[in-house]
């Protein structure tokens, strides 16, 4: 009788557990929907976050030298819009200069290119005279049919520039109102826990300042080291083409591939296959040694996180998330980092262990 009051002994498991249970897992499948969803709100409030954090920092050292917020947030931001300016008077005039030149120099650059003995051994075998010629009769029509494509860039060019302002106006309204958010969230936090997470914060907030300052310094070594090449190899435009170089590293992996691949044809159209073959090699190596060698190294000691975990985090968010997870993923590693290094230190002095358990 005993046995039969045990199997029809009623469930410890409640009604209001099973509703508690299943509205939480809908919660968060509610939650990484509308993430997905909004993968371009969450990738420009992500690049704000970062360019307002690595505005932040000029913005202190300002208010250490007397300057009141307000006007050393005007200051920075003035000077950051200088900078942009700069750097587009820099490089837009010699990349038209540039492209009108190629266009007007094409033609040759295929007459030469017929007229060459590497040519004739392809076409004897690949017959590659067939194909040039039937482009070429071909070409008024894809002349005509160009309209769309270039709507479409045109398209693509003003979206990026809505995307720019949009982060622009995310990054001021973050530096002036992002601090006395997070002070209401602390202020809303128990006491005993209060300086607890204002640690936490500090120590994200020190980790992307270092994230920021290695990447700057790799997109530096990048320019310095390209422009220098470049103009021992006599490529036209050396310095703009440098300049871009230097930016393509804010994307680790693909930005120096993709940005070397187009500098290399420019070396190709411009100076001869020499010297687009001394272009290609010289990318193909320093983007082994920047993404695998110099890139975690630095990390190491400005995030202070290890290469391998640099490495894969880079892999991993890359292929999630695309451009946007690679340029976050060392930031976001380091942030976790943190912040599983402050629970296992809660736990020990929970448990009363000592450090390293």
């Amino acid at each position: 009788m005993a046995a039969l009051d045990n199997e029809v002994r009623p469930s410890q498991v409640t009604l209001k557990t099973v509703f508690t249970v299943a509205f939480g897992i809908l919660i968060v499948i509610a939650t990484v929907a509308a993430v997905l969803n909004a993968m371009l709100a969450v990738a420009l409030t992500g690049a704000a976050l970062l360019l307002a954090v690595a505005l932040d920092h000029p913005v202190r050292l300002l208010q250490r030298r007397g300057v009141r917020r307000p006007l050393a947030i005007a200051i920075v931001t003035a000077a950051g819009l200088g900078l942009i300016v700069a750097f587009g008077f820099t490089l837009i005039p010699p990349a038209i200069e540039q492209g009108k030149q190629l266009v007007h120099d094409a033609p040759g650059f295929v007459r030469s290119a017929r007229g060459s003995a590497l040519f004739r051994t392809l076409d004897a075998r690949f017959h590659l005279g067939d194909y040039v010629n039937e482009g070429e009769r071909h070409l008024p029509e894809m002349l005509e049919g160009a309209a769309t494509p270039i709507l479409n860039a045109l398209t693509n060019v003003l979206s990026g520039i809505g995307a720019a302002i949009t982060i622009a106006f995310l990054v001021v309204f973050m530096l002036i109102f992002g601090g006395r958010l997070i002070t209401a969230a602390l202020a809303e936090a128990r006491a005993e826990r209060r300086e607890t997470y204002e640690d936490v914060l500090r120590k994200i907030y020190r980790s992307i300042g270092g994230y920021l300052g290695g990447l700057l310094l790799i997109c530096m070594l990048n320019a310095t080291l390209t422009t220098t090449f470049l103009a021992i190899d006599r490529v036209p435009f050396f310095l703009p083409l440098g300049i871009l170089a230097g930016c393509s590293s804010l994307v680790p992996y693909a930005g120096p591939i993709v940005v070397g691949t187009a500098i290399s044809l420019i070396a190709l159209l411009t100076k001869g296959l020499w010297h687009g073959v001394a272009s290609g090699v010289y990318f193909i190596v320093y983007g082994i040694l920047e993404g695998n060698v110099l890139s975690p190294l630095i990390f190491r000691r400005t995030v202070h996180v290890n290469p391998l975990v640099v490495t894969l985090s880079i892999l991993f968010l890359g292929e999630i998330a695309g451009i946007m997870g690679a340029i976050i993923a060392v930031p976001v590693v380091a942030t976790l980092q943190i912040i599983l290094r402050e629970l296992l230190r809660m736990r020990r002095e929970r448990l009363n262990l000592p450090h390293g358990s």
